[in-house]
């Protein structure tokens, strides 16, 4: 009838099979189709660039990006699932550099830029079937037979055409402007790129002695990059603050600021001399100091000054200039920062940059050729031999370094492409609070703090792989922007001859369009609107955060084609990546969004932690502390893995992943699934039982089934809400409850039921209520853990039901019947499974095994339980009777001691009174008191003193005879005396016990009858001729024969004391 099933929690070769069957059956496909009339609800996959491998964090992010579409599709909602990959940028382009043995811009060009951009084009695809392999073993579910690519001219052209809009909005500008600059790859980066690169650095600063013109006097200055110093042309100082003229401890007169004067001069002074750091001379407001002339520390500035007739090398002022460190001065170049820009501007200073765009320092400085980070310690030891360097201090801050190539950043100024973000900031903060964060404090906190100091987006790359910026020049001045194809081919004078040209590089002959790349693109000119001359295309690519933020309009080519789709699929109901794309896609997303259609582009985002190790320690390779996660995917499987980050922690915390973890979150729930489920197969087996014979007749369930049912309606209600508002560790918690209570409950409570001989009703409704269970806990944990609630799916249901879904994700997630739910019903048996484990906690403490019977079991809680309650207490802790009182003070009583922490501070002189006074109270008495009045009164020489619950420690004391526990309002007495009935009657139970070891060990069938062998002890033997009917009834034993040798698996026991050897074999002869 049903397929076997193993008890093994191999589950990775049975993943194989289940996915192997998704592909065959082609599942997912079906999945979509089923869903094509209902509502839709769109979800967008931020595009992953397919020349770098899949890592663990992939694995997070695969899993949740695969739930929340499974169960909404399960719900009956039409999800379409595009996937798309991310192939222009830098990454690639580095890629390619490292495979020819390149190395920067100069070599590129060497190469040449067609076979060049022709292994960009082919690296991207690199490890495009490992992660297709990755996605399917991970079960994650998009169409990748028709993914969106962003290098395909129908994307570009749909980029070209949201250009176009920013451009005719006056939106998109070319400016010269100091922009955060890689010199390896030598290209600016956006404001969303530089926040992913900073790290810790600790670099030597500068306070540096700048000769005042005319005096025998030093200005202080500051600066942490000491390669800008030949670029110096002015020195800064706050308008408003308080500046002085100080002879110093070391000989010196300087100027700086009068509240860091002890900070940087304080070590000058020596108290043991009498001799001061320093000594006033004058005192000055900032302005005072404005138009002070100091001589250059560089040659090669002043005569840049001289050529560009600018006056340089003199005290300017603004308020940027703060007091917090340095010295109160700040040195200015403005070619390397956008407060020194800003002020050069409003002074008119000379533009030096003695830096070029390697990032290298140039002919006319003293260390040609040299990378400007190598060039710091080189200008420290200049100045410290001219006697200009005060004190290079270690400075330790967040450096920016270059996100793909790890070079540190350079502040530059240069001419770039920019989109005016600044200019739509109120839209972006608006539209992003329409948006669900999950967290909140994300979206509100770290997401809203960077919008509401929105910069420019610095668009323009200085590259080659990348969506050409498609901005023609003609040299009259004039600027077009170009949005299509057609109105590149209507403007161009030679689109036909350029395609002709590159046919065959392009491939696109046949359509007669020209690759929108470099060095195509390049070629192609257009006549000039104004003057009819030819005009250029600009030489610049675009951010490929661009690409990946116009995915929900260019993956459909629209406008040119699919408005209607586009329509339907804008803006995304769901979106989920990790926290680091909170400047990046989700940013991009958001920026093109707000400039095309001033919208939020998604409803729904939740945002993903990083995976960590065990430890807590970001991985890496250098440290050896990477996860393959092919290797993990290959030990775990991926229902583990997948559970694993579902239930672990807040899906925005940081995970720890560790495989002792995964281990055992799949060995709580899904094990516990799989286990019950193999139980209801196995018995299900035996009896030849069909449900498809049945039907589930609630009316006739006993309490138990019933109760199971309310639980199952109950979890189907709270997974439903948890999962349609984004709480994902509650759902998976809420499914861990169900089993742990179905199996380790209720059919631990119906084991007999099953075991029944023949058909009766009570089997019946045993097999049909675990059945339910076990159908809809699979429906409801379907999109959590794929795999195996597939495996059950197929067995359960399409074993017997051929007219079933084909898969249980052709499903519709499970509904409820509330009519089914009782929550009086659930709140009874919670009380019995407390008083159940308190009872255990009391049989612990008294050193009492569960096999040894109980007389008696008083019960104090807030109300009395119904008969069928009390059996079953009576049943689960083996006591013969369980009796519920109003007062358990004949069996417990209490003792109190002061809590320091408390009551130290309110009464410390009488500590030791109160301490002798509690320990003599009435326990009973006192606690009546403390829960009538809220407190204990003591009076102590005519000081009252007035002691709360929280002022008190109070514990459990035990009467002779009894042992007790409580908890939240629910007391369990346990009788400990044992009368030689109850002994002898634990003496027979644990003789079943070991026997029902030894059935498992020697590996017989649960159905397997046998023949029990004792041999070496009378007492034992006495038992077991005692009580033959009860043991062959609790062991499915036919004969026991004492004081003999024999059985086909034997074992000496220690019983209580009592060592006996003991036989069991097969046998087929009926027991008497």
């Amino acid at each position: 009838m049903y397929e076997k099933v193993s008890t093994d929690m191999n589950f990775v070769d049975r993943e194989k099979k289940v996915e192997k069957f998704w592909d065959d059956e082609k599942i997912f496909q079906k999945s979509m189709d089923s869903r094509k009339e209902g509502p839709s609800y769109t979800f967008y996959d931020g595009p992953p660039t397919a020349n770098g491998k899949p890592h663990i964090g992939h694995v997070l992010t695969r899993v949740i990006k695969d739930m929340i579409p499974r169960y909404r599709t399960m719900k009956g909602y039409m999800v379409p699932r595009k996937a798309g990959w991310d192939t222009h940028g830098l990454p690639v382009e580095l890629e390619v550099e490292k495979m020819l043995g390149l190395d920067g811009k100069e070599q590129i060009e060497q190469y040449g830029l067609e076979p060049f951009i022709e292994h960009c084009k082919e690296s991207v695809w690199k490890y495009k079937g490992m992660w297709e392999n990755f996605s399917g073993t991970v079960g994650f579910w998009a169409d990748m037979e028709h993914p969106y690519v962003t290098y395909d001219n129908s994307f570009i052209e749909s980029e070209w055409w949201a250009l176009k809009q920013i451009w005719e909005k006056g939106l998109l500008y070319k400016g010269f402007k100091i922009v955060p600059y890689c010199p390896r790859c030598g290209t600016p980066l956006s404001s969303h790129e530089v926040a992913q690169g900073y790290k810790d650095v600790k670099e030597r600063s500068a306070i540096v002695r700048f000769k005042v013109k005319g005096e025998d006097a030093y200005i202080l200055a500051w600066t942490t990059t000491p390669w800008t110093l030949p670029s110096n042309v002015a020195l800064c100082v706050n308008p408003e603050e308080n500046y002085v003229k100080v002879k110093a401890g070391d000989g010196y007169t300087y100027y700086m600021a009068e509240a860091l004067l002890d900070t940087v001069l304080g070590k000058l002074g020596d108290e043991k001399e009498g001799k001061p750091a320093y000594e006033v001379l004058e005192t000055y407001k900032g302005t005072d100091l404005e138009g002070k002339e100091y001589e250059p520390l560089y040659q090669a500035a002043a005569d840049l000054a001289e050529k560009q007739h600018k006056k340089a090398h003199y005290v300017v002022c603004d308020t940027y200039v703060t007091l917090t460190d340095g010295t109160g001065v700040v040195h200015i170049a403005p070619a390397f920062g956008e407060d020194d820009s800003r002020v050069g501007r409003k002074y008119e200073l000379p533009f030096v940059q003695l830096v070029n765009a390697k990032g290298e320092m140039t002919e006319n400085t003293l260390w040609p050729g040299v990378f400007v980070k190598k060039a710091d310690p080189m200008v420290l030891k200049d100045l410290n031999e001219r006697g200009l360097l005060f004190e290079a201090p270690v400075f330790e801050h967040s450096y920016p370094h270059c996100w793909r190539c790890d070079t540190p950043l350079i502040y530059y100024a240069r001419e770039s492409w920019f989109i005016k973000m600044t200019a739509v900031k109120d839209d972006l903060i608006r539209n992003n609070n329409t948006i669900n964060w999950i967290p909140e404090s994300i979206g509100k906190g770290r997401f809203g703090d960077w919008l509401e100091n929105v910069q420019d987006w610095g668009v323009s790359r200085n590259r080659y792989w990348g969506t050409p910026l498609n901005i023609w020049e003609c040299e009259c001045g004039c600027q077009h922007s170009i949005g299509s194809q057609e109105e590149l081919k209507s403007m161009s004078p030679n689109y036909a001859d350029i395609v002709k040209k590159y046919a065959k590089e392009m491939d696109k002959e046949k359509n007669g369009e020209v690759e929108l790349h470099r060095p195509f693109i390049d070629d192609v000119t257009i006549t000039c609107p104004k003057c009819g001359k030819q005009m250029h295309r600009v030489p610049e690519v675009i951010d490929c955060w661009f690409d990946s933020g116009s995915m929900p309009f260019a993956q459909h080519h629209y406008p040119f084609e699919n408005k209607e789709l586009f329509e339907k699929q804008f803006p995304a109901d769901f979106i989920s990546e990790a926290v680091d794309q909170t400047r990046g896609w989700f940013y991009s997303l958001l920026a093109i969004s707000t400039l095309i259609f001033n919208k939020a582009p998604y409803k729904n985002v939740i945002v993903l932690g990083h995976v960590q190790d065990e430890n807590g320690q970001k991985m890496s390779k250098s440290k050896g502390n990477a996860v393959d996660p092919f290797d993990a995917l290959e030990t775990y499987g991926a229902d583990a893995i997948r559970w694993y980050f579902y239930i672990n922690s807040a899906p925005w915390l940081p995970n720890r992943f560790h495989g002792k973890a995964v281990q055992e979150g799949q060995r709580k729930f899904m094990g516990t699934l799989w286990n019950t489920y193999a139980f209801y197969v196995l018995y299900a087996n035996i009896d030849n039982f069909n449900p498809m014979d049945y039907k589930l007749d609630y009316e006739k369930l006993p309490v138990m089934d019933k109760w199971l049912l309310s639980k199952m309606n109950s979890m189907v209600k709270a997974v439903d809400d948890h999962l349609g508002n984004y709480r994902i560790p509650e759902a998976a918690r809420a499914l861990q409850e169900f089993v742990d209570d179905m199996s380790n409950w209720y059919v631990r409570r119906s084991r007999e039921r099953f075991w029944a001989k023949g058909m009766e009703q009570d089997k019946i409704s045993a097999y049909m209520t675990l059945y339910t269970a076990l159908v809809t806990v699979s429906k409801a944990a379907a999109p959590m853990i794929p795999f195996m609630t597939e495996d059950i799916y197929q067995n359960l249901v399409r074993s017997v039901d051929k007219t079933a879904p084909e898969s249980i994700h052709l499903c519709d997630f499970p509904a409820v019947h509330e009519e089914q739910i009782d929550t009086q019903l659930e709140a009874d048996m919670d009380e019995v499974m407390k008083i159940v484990v308190l009872g255990r906690a009391a049989r612990n403490t008294a050193n009492i095994k569960n096999r040894q019977p109980i007389g008696k079991m008083y019960v104090k809680a807030d109300h009395v339980l119904a008969e069928y309650y009390v059996e079953i207490i009576e049943d689960e802790l083996n006591v013969k009777s369980a009796e519920f009182v109003d007062d358990v003070r004949s069996f417990t009583t209490y003792s109190f001691k002061p809590q320091l922490k408390t009551v130290g501070p309110k009464y410390g002189k009488l500590l030791g009174k109160i301490r002798t006074a509690l320990s003599e109270v009435d326990g009973n008495k006192a606690m009546d008191e403390l829960k009538a009045d809220g407190s204990l009164k003591f009076d102590f020489d005519g000081e009252q003193v007035v002691l709360a619950e929280e002022d008190l420690l109070i514990d459990m004391a035990q009467t002779e005879g009894y042992v007790s526990e409580a908890d939240g309002g629910v007391t369990v007495a346990l009788d400990t005396n044992l009368t030689p009935e109850l002994i002898e009657e634990g003496f027979v139970r644990e003789i079943v016990s070991k026997i029902q070891t030894m059935r498992k060990e020697a590996g017989f069938e649960v159905t397997d009858h046998i023949r029990i062998y004792e041999n070496g002890n009378e007492k034992i033997a006495g038992l077991l001729n005692k009580y033959t009917d009860t043991i062959c009834h609790d062991v499915f034993a036919d004969e026991v024969l004492t004081d003999k040798t024999g059985g086909t698996y034997t074992k000496e026991w220690n019983i209580n004391g009592e060592t006996v050897n003991l036989g069991v074999e097969k046998t087929n002869t009926a027991c008497d």
